[in-house]
């Protein structure tokens, strides 16, 4: 029976050709009381150390304080939960790392401390590093004595991240490496212990990364760097003028650093979006709590059906987030207990599993951004003259929201990221796109069904369209890919099309599928609202998809070609028609009768 499952367990990528089936997925739902007791505790450490300081946090006028916040968090436990527990860590799986990153994700400046640091800071040594190191090392991170940075980018190196040219040769003596050269836009950067650092080694093409103590010497750094948001956070330039590392600093094998550095990118993207999720359901409450508050023509604003709409669109939007990301962080440890029990070595397991869902983690970083930037504008807008207040909590909320559609990769490399990837999978055969891609051109030369029956199936007119959805993005890639072949790579608005396509059949499938496992499991009246959001997402969906489908096709396709991809884009993205509006003030009416994001 084991083996039945593993052979049909779900590859990344492949549910645009593949159905998934609602008791397959994880829900939020489903956390156990452990997971909730680990998520009150990240809930009450933000309230009573975060939250009360956040001014003081962003003044950085005294430069103990985030040092000092992350070693109460490490007294908590809260810097080691992905770490194992024979290295001092709670050694918890993907998905309840996920929650404490979502819980963190609504504090502000200290959210990026503490993921820099149990992030791209700690995972390195844990996935990459040699018993010694990992002995050495991760107690001190998970205890929050140490503490971590990342150090990447460089002033000509950012997204080109193998580009740069930070330097190590080998000393005479050949016991250390020397490196020479310069970081850029280091979180955590003034105070941290340790640094993960890329580094070319004499004239390598390709990076190696090494683990090296402040207390090594030869790094100086420049004054923390004035920012937009995120002021708190500290974010500096290193310099390395012969910094002498022990060679057995290196990290893993000489010129594996991209390697590790993209791995540990996957992780930090599926991360960042559902800490934009949670930092979306902060500002959901705000401006919930202040419409409620706030009178005007001697009501509620929250009573006004304009309020209502972003309400009602901002939870929506969040919801169907969060769906779509405990779904991917259970496909995710899924695939890890795979690789273990078949015998394969368990920090090797967990690149492994979360590489094999790559595609997913790069979809999630743009929608989980857009999602938390949409919320946070919508949020200054409710608030009205007040949002733009340094008194309002919008503030701070609008201005650190903006940094996360830049970090981890840009939202426009993570979009051509998740088509590049998925081609190459197609072309290596791992994923069949090219038998359904067929068959969605077979069709279009077929008479349309005219709503044939959908069956008494729950949902079966979602699901149907849903369908349809992935239809519509197989038949533009396919064509795309026919017109292109080997130089689409350079037609970088025709994959962003691609992208918004692939992103939105994820989010809207994944937004069914929950909605679908809670009504078999409480009913359908218990579940109108969630239901109602499912739709109006789906709806909403279908017509970013179409407007996305409708510009890649006028931008490579002409004459009859043109004419039939268009035609066959509108059959596959029609949808049965509802009335958004009264959907959205249900919706509306729910949260604001809860005075919260109550999901």
């Amino acid at each position: 029976m084991e083996a039945v499952k593993e052979q049909n367990a779900i590859k990344g990528g492949e549910f645009l050709i593949r159905e998934t089936e609602a008791n397959n997925i994880f829900i939020p739902e489903e956390w156990s009381e452990e997971q909730k007791m680990i998520a009150q505790t990240c809930h009450d450490f933000i309230e009573q150390e975060i939250h009360p300081k956040l001014d003081e946090i962003d003044s950085m006028e005294n430069p103990d304080l985030m040092p000092s916040l992350l070693d109460k968090a490490g007294e908590l436990g809260l810097l080691g939960t992905s770490v194992p527990e024979a290295y001092g860590g709670f050694g918890m799986n993907f998905n309840t790392s996920m929650l404490v990153a979502e819980v963190f994700g609504g504090a502000h400046s200290f959210a990026v401390a503490i993921s820099a640091h149990t992030g791209i800071g700690t995972l390195p040594i844990l996935y990459y590093g040699n018993e010694e190191q990992k002995k050495k090392y991760l107690p001190n991170l998970a205890s929050g004595e140490w503490k971590a940075a990342y150090c990447l980018t460089e002033p000509d190196s950012g997204s080109d991240a193998n580009s740069g040219k930070t330097k190590a040769v080998l000393s005479d003596d050949e016991k250390h490496y020397i490196i020479n050269g310069q970081k850029m836009w280091i979180t955590n950067g003034g105070f941290a212990d340790v640094y993960i650092v890329f580094v070319k080694i004499d004239d390598d093409k390709n990076l190696s990364a090494f683990i090296v103590e402040k207390g090594f010497g030869g790094i100086t750094m420049n004054e923390e760097e004035k920012k937009m948001g995120i002021k708190g956070s500290s974010t500096r330039q290193i310099f390395f003028n012969d910094c002498k590392v022990p060679i057995e600093n290196l990290l893993s094998e000489r010129e594996n650093g991209f390697k590790i550095a993209v791995n540990i990118l996957n992780i930090g993207r599926i991360k960042l979006g559902v800490a934009a999720v949670g930092g979306s359901k902060g500002i959901i409450n705000n401006a919930v709590n202040y419409s409620n508050e706030r009178k005007q023509f001697g009501t509620s604003i929250s009573t006004f059906g304009a309020i209502k709409n972003k309400i009602a669109k901002m939870a929506t939007i969040t919801y169907a987030s969060e769906s779509a990301h405990y779904r991917a962080g259970q496909n995710i440890d899924d695939a890890y207990d795979s690789l273990v029990a078949g015998g394969m070595d368990e920090a090797k397991a967990k690149l492994k599993s979360v590489e094999e869902f790559a595609i997913e983690c790069a979809i999630l970083k743009v929608h989980g951004s857009e999602v938390l930037d949409y919320c946070a504008d919508e949020g200054v807008q409710i608030y009205g003259g007040m949002g733009f207040s340094a008194e309002s909590p919008m503030d701070r909320a609008y201005r650190d929201a903006r940094i996360n559609r830049i970090f981890e990769g840009t939202n426009e490399i993570n979009r051509m990221l998740c088509i590049d990837m998925l081609l190459k999978r197609a072309m290596k055969g791992t994923i069949d796109l090219m038998t359904p891609a067929m068959a969605v051109q077979k069709e279009l030369m077929s008479i349309p069904d005219f709503g044939a029956s959908d069956g008494d199936e729950l949902f079966a007119k979602e699901k149907k369209a849903l369908v349809n959805l992935k239809k519509a993005g197989l038949m533009v890639a396919g064509a795309a890919v026919q017109k292109f072949m080997q130089k689409l790579g350079d037609e970088q608005e025709i994959l962003m099309n691609l992208a918004d396509m692939l992103i939105e059949g994820y989010v809207a499938e994944s937004t069914l599928l929950r909605v679908e496992k809670l009504v078999s499991q409480k009913g359908e009246e218990a579940l109108a609202i969630e239901t109602d959001m499912m739709r109006v997402y789906l709806h909403e969906a279908i017509e970013k998809a179409a407007a996305a489908g409708r510009e890649a096709i006028n931008a490579f396709a002409e004459g009859d070609e043109q004419r039939m991809m268009l035609m066959g884009l509108k059959r596959f993205t029609k949808i049965e028609p509802m009335n958004l509006k009264e959907a959205r003030r249900r919706i509306a009416d729910h949260v604001i009768d809860k005075n919260e994001y109550p999901f």
